[in-house]
């Protein structure tokens, strides 16, 4: 887990994943940026981490009933997004963050997606939503993110992809600690985003007091949820902010950023990568505030298919999961898609069965062989266009008619098995053991029914020798001390399943 040692902690996950204690509610949740990554990596096509709690996976789409559930882990790195998934233990210390980059591969299935959902999730928010919703309140409660927000590199752009392409009726993030809704209209999405930052740059009034500094409270001690070192996306010619000397701030990297993903970068997006790197040089260097970019999302638009009929999503953030924070909501939603019939399967209770999706089960075919893990050289395979790989995935949904719906077998199956020790009060935090890699038999038994290889299972031998082998080499360091940030945590170690923790101060 991607967390400073000094804050490392054994929490009450385990009681879940040994049993002790069951979530009372099924519980869909989608990977962020300080999760027990090499655990999720077991579940890649998504599973169980314990009863009742279903990880979707690294992305993913599923039936409830008549509704109809995408989920996209991870956040946003330019410069990782188009390498495969090469992390695998042991980790060393870039492998630890670069292991929850959204990559391009998950994004690119996404994106094949024809018919409508309901429901949409990413961890951090689509790029350029704040222009939807009030952003004039929202820049006075977090003033740190006007800034960023007109230069256009607030938010991930992919994830605004998938959301202009699913159009879901709602789309759920977190990330950035604030309750936050917004209304997307997909008629005019794309203009407002794009006149967003020019109108704002214009005299307005409103009826919201106009205080001048966020609202804070002086005795929290907040946690920062983006220790990703090399978080990137930030104009440092931001106001500078009064530090609070009783506030805890977790900014964990000193590193800089690596000269390999400088170099690699420039592929794609190069204007992601400069704001990157404009990011980490002094605020005289910061681009200027009469030529900031437009809020826009993926310069990459895919055209949208006639199966995906709705015109309004409606976004909502909520705040940090803490006494007195706005993180609960209760919401009625009313589906848009069309379920099969046999989707719509109650159990004993009358409770609707979590189940795969048709569409998806065909997409996972088609780009199962461009799937790649531990490679560190290689890349996402070319694309191939959406007319080819539509083509392959209509004919991959015959095979799921044929093998799966015919067989009565898109009910995700109840078989959660725990993998590793669990804990027993015992763990030494502060010097775990190694982490060790283990075959997931619900990802086994996904790959086995879906007939494709199971790429994340590994012999004994092979794991013992990486093992010995040690971590690859940290990469070279670009200019050095980067943001100033503080030491990494997390480096491979532990793996017992302890609880996943939370906190940060956003930067």
């Amino acid at each position: 887990m991607s967390v400073p040692v000094k804050f490392r902690a054994i929490g009450d996950f385990q009681e879940y994943y040994s049993g002790v204690r069951k979530a009372p509610f099924l519980t869909l949740f989608i990977g962020g940026n300080h999760e027990a990554s090499n655990y999720l990596q077991e579940l890649y096509y998504g599973g169980w981490v314990a009863p009742n709690i279903y990880y979707l996976g690294a992305a993913n789409v599923v039936r409830l009933g008549p509704l109809r559930i995408a989920g996209l882990s991870g956040i946003w790195k330019g410069y990782d997004y188009q390498k495969s998934h090469f992390e695998r233990l042991p980790y060393n210390r870039d492998d630890v963050k670069s292991i929850y980059h959204v990559r391009e591969v998950d994004i690119r299935k996404l994106l094949q997606i024809r018919t409508q959902v309901d429901i949409g999730l990413s961890h951090d928010w689509p790029r350029a939503i704040e222009w939807t919703g009030d952003h004039r309140t929202l820049f006075r409660q977090k003033d740190q993110f006007e800034a960023e927000s007109r230069a256009g590199t607030l938010g991930n752009p992919v994830a605004r992809d998938v959301l202009d392409r699913l159009r879901p009726a709602y789309w759920f993030s977190a990330h950035l600690h604030v309750k936050f809704s917004a209304e997307v209209n997909h008629k005019t999405s794309q203009e407002d985003r794009d006149e967003g930052s020019r109108m704002e740059t214009e005299p307005t009034t409103t009826n919201v007091p106009s205080e001048t500094a966020p609202i804070t409270n002086t005795a929290e001690i907040e946690l920062d949820l983006d220790m990703d070192g090399d978080e990137g996306d930030t104009v440092t010619a931001a106001p500078v902010q009064a530090v609070n000397r009783d506030e805890i701030q977790l900014d964990d990297s000193d590193e800089g950023t690596p000269k390999e993903k400088v170099e690699k970068d420039t592929a794609f997006r190069e204007s992601e990568t400069l704001d990157d790197l404009r990011s980490q040089l002094p605020a005289a260097f910061a681009r200027p505030a009469t030529s900031a970019a437009t809020p826009s999302a993926s310069k990459h638009r895919v055209p949208h298919p006639p199966g995906i009929t709705n015109q309004r999503t409606r976004f909502l953030a909520l705040d940090k999961c803490v006494p007195t924070r706005k993180f609960l909501q209760l919401l009625e939603i009313s589906p848009l898609s069309t379920p099969l019939e046999e989707n719509m399967a109650q159990d004993e209770k009358g409770y609707y069965r979590l189940q795969y999706d048709k569409e998806w089960l065909a997409i996972t075919r088609v780009f199962a062989k461009e799937l790649k893990i531990g490679d560190r050289n290689a890349f996402t395979a070319v694309n191939v266009g959406e007319e080819q790989y539509r083509s392959l995935i209509e004919k991959e949904e015959g095979w799921v008619d044929e093998h799966i719906i015919s067989s009565g077998k898109l009910d995700i199956p109840l078989k959660f098995e725990p993998t590793a020790p669990v804990d027993q009060g015992k763990a030494d935090v502060w010097n775990p053991p190694p982490a060790k890699e283990y075959t997931n038999p619900q990802t086994a038994d996904f790959c086995k029914m879906l007939d494709i290889e199971n790429v994340f299972h590994a012999t004994d031998d092979d794991r013992a020798a990486r093992m010995a082998h040690g971590p690859a080499p940290q990469e070279a360091r670009f200019g050095g001390g980067g943001r100033g940030r503080g030491g990494r945590g997390g480096f491979d170690r532990g793996r017992g399943r302890g609880g996943r923790g939370r906190g940060r101060r956003w930067h």
